[in-house]
């Protein structure tokens, strides 16, 4: 839902301010899927409505749901034909998570993300990335239930689509929209440091997390091309600004992959870099995509209690929908090649 373009089609239209403000509770509050649900609303404006400012950004190719039932992800048709994927996280207690793309495809080229190997294709609108979150609180406010947080972990490069991005922030967190709380909303970034400079800010307070996975730029640039731009000294530095102008918790995600970045050695490496306050590390199971291995069970614990050890706030981040290709750097748009047709499901 584009809602600057909602805006300014009212105001052609010579509708009074009321209505958009009416047309806003109709999209976020009662979450309609189509301006025919939206009685409070004149029938002709309503037609309008759907052939200038229609509400879906998409068409649903296919959603699948984990065997555990935690996880829904869905592949989704923009209007010029790329496929992006986003998913719902459902965590015991009632919180609520989707991860969303903030662009089709990537160019970032992380050695261990299916992503990756798709290159960029374009950026999202704000009204596409807004549109997948509208797409859940659909699904879900039809048992009762509301979406909770969300992160921008999905497919892309967040930083590389700031303006964007920070406009379906403003969406998400607006009281007379989604209402997520700025505290609930994560922007995680492989290491732009322009962007983290940006975000250091921002009034909103949004969580910010740092895509490591390696604590020295020998090991970082192998896996993360990235590194050569913008090199350890230079992204803590950012960091480090960003922690000094927002006070905020910094998040580090770190994926444990076999023989590589879990040796002893290199935890203590991370131990170092990582002993500061308000830092704290996720490490996460690596979700074998083809170039790695992920580290098995015993040495991922024999890594969170190394850092445990050396004083760094850590935990190991639960995994979600790895049955169906929805955990970290797993979207690939594998709906690409698959029959195109939707996959109705109902939550439960």
């Amino acid at each position: 839902m584009d809602v600057a373009k909602l805006q300014s089609t009212l105001q052609a239209m010579g509708e009074k301010p009321y209505r958009f403000a009416q047309a806003k509770e109709a999209v976020f509050k009662q979450l309609i899927s189509d301006w025919s649900e939206a009685t409070t609303l004149p029938p002709a404006l309503r037609e309008k409505l759907n052939a200038e400012v229609p509400i879906h950004a998409f068409e649903v190719i296919r959603e699948t749901e984990s065997k555990l039932g935690n996880t829904r992800k869905a592949a989704l048709k923009l209007a010029d034909g790329n496929l992006i994927e986003t998913v719902l996280m459902r965590h015991e207690g009632g919180r609520n998570t989707v991860c969303v793309s903030s662009q089709a495809g990537c160019p970032m080229a992380c050695t261990f993300c299916a992503t990756g190997t798709m290159g960029l294709k374009r950026n999202l609108t704000a009204a596409e990335i807004v549109a997948q979150v509208l797409h859940f609180s659909r699904l879900l406010n039809a048992i009762g239930e509301r979406v909770t947080n969300m992160v921008f972990m999905g497919m892309g490069e967040p930083m590389h689509n700031y303006d964007a991005v920070m406009s379906a922030v403003r969406v998400f967190n607006d009281q007379k929209g989604l209402a997520i709380g700025a505290r609930h909303i994560s922007i995680s970034t492989c290491g732009i440091v322009a962007g983290i400079n940006r975000m250091a800010d921002e009034p909103l307070q949004v969580n910010l997390a740092i895509s490591l996975h390696a604590p020295n730029d020998a090991l970082r640039t192998r896996l993360m091309p990235v590194n050569r731009a913008y090199p350890l000294a230079k992204l803590m530095a950012s960091i480090d600004n960003y922690f000094e102008k927002s006070g905020r918790k910094v998040m580090f995600e770190y994926l444990l992959i076999d023989g590589l970045n879990d040796t002893p050695e290199v935890m203590q490496e991370l131990g170092v870099l990582m002993k500061k306050p308000l830092y704290h590390v996720n490490l996460i199971k690596y979700h074998t995509t083809g170039a790695f291995i992920s580290s098995p069970r015993d040495r991922r614990t024999q890594c969170l209690d190394e850092l445990k050890k050396a004083g760094v706030s850590v935990t190991h981040r639960i995994t979600f929908g790895e049955d169906i290709d929805a955990a970290c750097g797993q979207l690939a748009n594998k709906a690409q090649n698959a029959k195109q047709d939707k996959e109705k499901m109902t939550i439960s």
